[in-house]
Protein backbone atom coordinates (compact mmCIF):
# COMPACT_ATOMS: atom_id res chain seq x y z
CA UNK A 1 0.00 0.00 0.00
CA UNK A 2 3.13 2.59 0.74
CA UNK A 3 4.48 1.75 -2.48
CA UNK A 4 1.07 2.88 -4.04
CA UNK A 5 0.93 6.70 -2.40
CA UNK A 6 4.98 6.72 -3.17
CA UNK A 7 3.52 6.36 -6.79
CA UNK A 8 0.61 8.66 -6.71
CA UNK A 9 2.91 11.30 -4.86
CA UNK A 10 5.18 10.93 -7.46
CA UNK A 11 2.82 11.37 -10.22
CA UNK A 12 1.28 14.47 -9.29
CA UNK A 13 4.65 16.12 -8.44
CA UNK A 14 5.60 15.49 -11.99
CA UNK A 15 2.17 16.79 -12.63
CA UNK A 16 2.75 20.04 -10.75
CA UNK A 17 6.56 20.36 -12.34
CA UNK A 18 5.34 19.79 -15.47
CA UNK A 19 2.11 22.01 -15.47
CA UNK A 20 4.48 24.87 -14.05
CA UNK A 21 6.89 24.95 -16.77
CA UNK A 22 4.15 25.45 -19.18
CA UNK A 23 2.53 27.92 -16.85
CA UNK A 24 6.25 29.64 -17.37
CA UNK A 25 6.91 28.95 -21.01
CA UNK A 26 3.58 30.78 -21.71
CA UNK A 27 4.10 33.68 -20.10
CA UNK A 28 7.71 33.70 -21.09
CA UNK A 29 5.35 33.60 -24.77
CA UNK A 30 3.25 36.19 -23.71
CA UNK A 31 6.43 38.40 -22.65
CA UNK A 32 8.14 37.84 -26.04
CA UNK A 33 4.63 38.67 -27.88
CA UNK A 34 4.01 42.26 -25.81
CA UNK A 35 8.05 43.03 -27.17
CA UNK A 36 7.69 42.23 -30.52
CA UNK A 37 4.91 44.68 -30.89
CA UNK A 38 6.90 47.24 -28.15
CA UNK A 39 9.48 47.28 -31.48
CA UNK A 40 6.52 47.95 -34.05
CA UNK A 41 5.19 50.50 -31.90
CA UNK A 42 8.51 52.42 -31.31
CA UNK A 43 9.35 52.12 -35.16
CA UNK A 44 6.02 53.52 -35.70
CA UNK A 45 6.11 56.17 -33.25
CA UNK A 46 9.89 57.01 -34.80
CA UNK A 47 7.76 57.89 -38.58
CA UNK A 48 5.43 60.23 -36.65
CA UNK A 49 7.70 63.09 -36.08
CA UNK A 50 8.60 62.78 -39.62
CA UNK A 51 5.75 62.41 -41.26
CA UNK A 52 4.34 65.34 -39.19
CA UNK A 53 7.44 67.40 -40.33
CA UNK A 54 7.26 66.79 -44.01
CA UNK A 55 3.34 66.96 -44.37
CA UNK A 56 3.27 70.07 -42.36
CA UNK A 57 5.72 71.81 -44.68
CA UNK A 58 3.11 71.27 -47.89
CA UNK A 59 0.12 71.27 -46.10
CA UNK A 60 0.57 73.71 -42.87
CA UNK A 61 -2.83 74.62 -42.35
CA UNK A 62 -4.13 71.00 -41.40
CA UNK A 63 -2.28 71.85 -38.20
CA UNK A 64 -5.58 70.18 -36.04
CA UNK A 65 -4.69 66.46 -37.51
CA UNK A 66 -0.81 67.07 -37.19
CA UNK A 67 -1.13 68.16 -33.59
CA UNK A 68 -3.88 65.22 -32.97
CA UNK A 69 -1.19 62.98 -34.12
CA UNK A 70 1.87 64.01 -32.01
CA UNK A 71 -0.62 64.48 -28.80
CA UNK A 72 -1.71 60.37 -29.52
CA UNK A 73 2.35 59.50 -30.09
CA UNK A 74 3.08 60.91 -26.46
CA UNK A 75 -0.07 59.27 -24.71
CA UNK A 76 0.98 56.20 -26.31
CA UNK A 77 4.74 55.99 -25.32
CA UNK A 78 3.27 57.08 -21.58
CA UNK A 79 1.07 53.87 -21.44
CA UNK A 80 1.63 49.95 -20.22
CA UNK A 81 -1.63 48.77 -20.29
CA UNK A 82 -1.88 46.70 -23.47
CA UNK A 83 -5.63 47.22 -23.18
CA UNK A 84 -5.40 51.38 -23.09
CA UNK A 85 -2.28 51.16 -25.64
CA UNK A 86 -4.81 49.45 -28.36
CA UNK A 87 -7.57 52.14 -28.00
CA UNK A 88 -4.56 54.95 -28.37
CA UNK A 89 -2.84 53.19 -31.15
CA UNK A 90 -6.09 52.52 -32.65
CA UNK A 91 -6.60 56.43 -33.03
CA UNK A 92 -3.16 56.77 -34.04
CA UNK A 93 -4.01 54.73 -36.98
CA UNK A 94 -6.27 56.76 -37.48
CA UNK A 95 -4.85 59.84 -37.69
CA UNK A 96 -1.74 58.15 -39.91
CA UNK A 97 -4.42 57.43 -41.95
CA UNK A 98 -6.04 60.80 -42.64
CA UNK A 99 -2.45 62.14 -42.95
CA UNK A 100 -1.60 60.22 -45.46
CA UNK A 101 -5.08 61.12 -47.40
CA UNK A 102 -3.88 64.58 -47.45
CA UNK A 103 -1.42 63.69 -50.41
CA UNK A 104 -4.83 63.52 -52.63
CA UNK A 105 -5.66 67.12 -51.68
CA UNK A 106 -1.53 68.23 -52.17
CA UNK A 107 -0.06 66.98 -55.56
CA UNK A 108 3.38 68.89 -54.20
CA UNK A 109 3.34 65.99 -51.32
CA UNK A 110 2.20 63.36 -53.48
CA UNK A 111 5.35 64.11 -55.71
CA UNK A 112 7.49 64.11 -52.53
CA UNK A 113 10.06 61.33 -51.72
CA UNK A 114 10.26 61.60 -48.58
CA UNK A 115 6.52 61.47 -47.85
CA UNK A 116 6.80 58.57 -50.48
CA UNK A 117 9.29 56.67 -48.70
CA UNK A 118 7.99 57.38 -45.27
CA UNK A 119 4.59 56.26 -46.27
CA UNK A 120 5.76 53.28 -47.62
CA UNK A 121 7.47 52.42 -43.96
CA UNK A 122 4.43 53.35 -42.25
CA UNK A 123 3.07 50.71 -44.59
CA UNK A 124 5.48 48.09 -43.40
CA UNK A 125 5.32 48.55 -39.83
CA UNK A 126 1.57 48.30 -39.71
CA UNK A 127 1.68 44.69 -41.97
CA UNK A 128 3.91 44.07 -39.10
CA UNK A 129 2.34 45.27 -36.13
CA UNK A 130 -0.78 43.26 -36.94
CA UNK A 131 1.01 39.79 -37.41
CA UNK A 132 2.69 40.91 -33.76
CA UNK A 133 -0.76 41.57 -32.04
CA UNK A 134 -2.64 38.65 -33.18
CA UNK A 135 0.45 36.83 -32.41
CA UNK A 136 0.37 38.51 -28.71
CA UNK A 137 -3.59 37.90 -28.23
CA UNK A 138 -2.81 34.29 -29.02
CA UNK A 139 -0.06 33.45 -26.46
CA UNK A 140 -2.64 35.54 -24.30
CA UNK A 141 -5.34 33.08 -24.76
CA UNK A 142 -3.43 30.31 -24.27
CA UNK A 143 -1.93 31.41 -20.90
CA UNK A 144 -5.22 32.70 -19.39
CA UNK A 145 -6.87 29.51 -20.76
CA UNK A 146 -4.57 27.25 -19.32
CA UNK A 147 -4.41 29.41 -15.92
CA UNK A 148 -8.20 29.01 -15.85
CA UNK A 149 -8.29 25.69 -16.50
CA UNK A 150 -8.98 22.70 -13.79
CA UNK A 151 -6.28 20.91 -12.41
CA UNK A 152 -3.76 23.87 -13.89
CA UNK A 153 -5.61 26.87 -12.09
CA UNK A 154 -4.50 24.78 -8.33
CA UNK A 155 -0.98 25.46 -9.42
CA UNK A 156 -1.03 28.33 -11.37
CA UNK A 157 -3.54 29.99 -8.33
CA UNK A 158 -0.43 28.99 -5.54
CA UNK A 159 1.98 30.43 -7.63
CA UNK A 160 0.78 33.62 -8.05
CA UNK A 161 0.24 33.47 -11.88
CA UNK A 162 -1.66 36.07 -12.78
CA UNK A 163 -4.18 36.68 -16.05
CA UNK A 164 -2.51 38.92 -19.06
CA UNK A 165 -4.77 41.50 -20.87
CA UNK A 166 -4.94 41.14 -24.92
CA UNK A 167 -4.60 44.00 -26.47
CA UNK A 168 -7.51 45.23 -28.00
CA UNK A 169 -9.15 48.23 -30.15
CA UNK A 170 -11.74 50.42 -29.56
CA UNK A 171 -14.92 48.88 -30.22
CA UNK A 172 -16.46 51.99 -32.36
CA UNK A 173 -13.08 52.29 -34.27
CA UNK A 174 -12.30 48.13 -35.43
CA UNK A 175 -12.81 49.27 -39.03
CA UNK A 176 -9.47 49.05 -41.43
CA UNK A 177 -7.31 52.25 -41.55
CA UNK A 178 -7.01 53.23 -45.31
CA UNK A 179 -3.08 53.55 -45.90
CA UNK A 180 -2.64 51.15 -48.82
CA UNK A 181 -2.13 51.59 -52.13
CA UNK A 182 0.15 54.46 -51.30
CA UNK A 183 1.96 54.99 -54.84
CA UNK A 184 0.57 57.38 -57.96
Amino acid sequence: MEWILTIVTGLVLLWAIWTYNRLVMRRNRVATAWSDIDVQLTRRHDLVPNLVKVVGAYAGHERDTLDEVTRLRSQALGTDSPARLGEIETDLEAGLGRILLLREDYPDLRASENFLRLSEQLVDVEDHLQYARRYYNGAVRDLNTQIGQFPDLIIARALGFQEAEFYAAEAGTRGPVAVRGLNP
